[in-house]
């Protein structure tokens, strides 16, 4: 996993945009997607580009080693919502 989203992320999908493999879900066309509080990024398909991070207005993205201490939580959230 290289980066990881925090519950500060408002789906605002310009890192969804932003990716060139496609590994932020769910997109608003996914099943799921209103009903999910944030986005997340698949930890075995991100290819540890970085350009999600400077396009996320809410500045939730962060590198894995550098997440905060009070949002360390959603290392895990992360990997559970793909099934890691």
């Amino acid at each position: 996993m290289a980066y990881v989203i925090v519950e500060t992320c408002t789906k605002d999908n310009e890192c969804i945009e932003a990716c060139p493999v496609n590994c932020i879900h769910p997109t608003p066309e996914e099943d799921g997607y209103a009903d999910v509080p944030q986005l997340y990024i698949h930890p075995e398909e991100c290819i540890d580009c970085g350009a999600c991070i400077p396009v996320c207005p809410t500045e939730s993205i962060f590198v894995l080693e550098e997440v905060p201490e009070q949002y360390k939580d959603a290392i895990a959230r992360n990997r559970a919502y793909y099934g890691l």
